[in-house]
């Protein structure tokens, strides 16, 4: 038997958000068992603790979608960020914790409120930006939409990576983001510039000035389980840099970027963003933050 915990993640309230399941005692578990418990949950990813492997690191985390290991995810990172807050892995007003993912060492800073943890950041790779190996038509049809959705102040369609490469695909409204029908087929028809075996898509539109809101996203992806993801902060990153780097965001603004994903799956999510560095074209430092609430918990016979 191994235990989990359910976390809502890039939220505050149960049942919106992402769901992540953390188990926290996966040592003895294969990558096989690991594999096929995260295809029962059927949540869009699960992670699995053991013992630091590397040097400066606190925790190793793996992270599983129904189909396949990711090397890094936002969701799943913070989610068990507050997992082990909770239950007392981490001692109240720790600072940071250093989580092994697959892309490496992985700092995650820690805000509390008394005992309890109220937000989490969690450290991206530095922008690597590439043009789209497929092209915008294809990649507007994947999406169920076509040239006349696109922002008019024409922002490039580009694909981004912090970890794992998004397609940033800038829409003019809302409403164009709402619209949008993804084809299986089609996306799975996507090449990705960055080598991948897959290509996601992150469509957004830039919310108006003034308001708690930067962007408004929806994720799209094949063959990593469901279709459409209601949060993913490995793809928030990439985002915040894209408005960074092409100016659409000031950089008096850069430290608190707020993107809403989720919301027409009902299952809204808010992810936030802040990056660092001298210029557009030369961002350090990218961190993904949120915070998470716990569901409930549970007990898997993996024998």
């Amino acid at each position: 038997m191994r235990h989990y915990l359910h976390y809502d993640v890039f939220t505050t309230r149960r049942f919106e958000g992402n769901q992540l399941a953390v188990f926290t005692d996966s040592a003895a578990l294969s990558d096989e068992q690991m594999q096929t418990i995260t295809r029962e949950m059927n949540f869009s990813e699960c992670t699995f603790l053991r013992p630091a492997e590397a040097p400066g690191t606190d925790i190793r985390v793996r992270i599983f979608t129904p189909d396949l290991e990711l090397p890094m995810a936002g969701h799943p990172t913070i989610g068990t960020a507050f997992a082990l807050a909770d239950s007392g892995v981490i001692r109240p007003g720790t600072p940071r914790v250093v989580f092994g993912l697959g892309v490496g060492p992985t700092p995650v800073e820690l805000t509390w409120e008394g005992q309890a943890l109220s937000f989490a950041w969690m450290d991206q790779r530095p922008p690597e930006f590439r043009q789209p190996s497929s092209g915008e038509g294809a990649i507007l049809k994947a999406i169920g939409l076509d040239v006349s959705a696109r922002h008019p102040a024409g922002w490039p369609i580009q694909e981004v990576s912090c970890g794992v490469p998004y397609t940033l695909v800038p829409l003019a409204t809302r409403d164009d983001v709402d619209r949008a029908e993804p084809d299986a087929a089609a996306l799975g028809r996507l090449t990705s510039a960055f080598g991948k075996d897959f290509a996601a898509v992150y469509l957004f539109s830039v919310e108006p000035p003034g308001g708690d809101l930067t962007a408004y996203a929806r994720m799209f992806v094949p063959g990593l389980g469901p279709v459409e993801d209601p949060a993913t902060g490995s793809a928030a990153g990439p985002l915040g840099c894209y408005l960074a780097a092409h100016t659409i965001v000031p950089s008096g603004d850069w430290d608190r970027m707020a993107m809403a994903q989720g919301v027409r799956m009902r299952r809204p999510s808010r992810i936030f963003v802040r990056v660092q560095g001298p210029a557009p074209d030369t961002i350090q430092r990218v961190q993904v933050g949120g915070q998470a609430v716990q569901v409930g918990q549970g007990t898997i016979d993996v024998e």
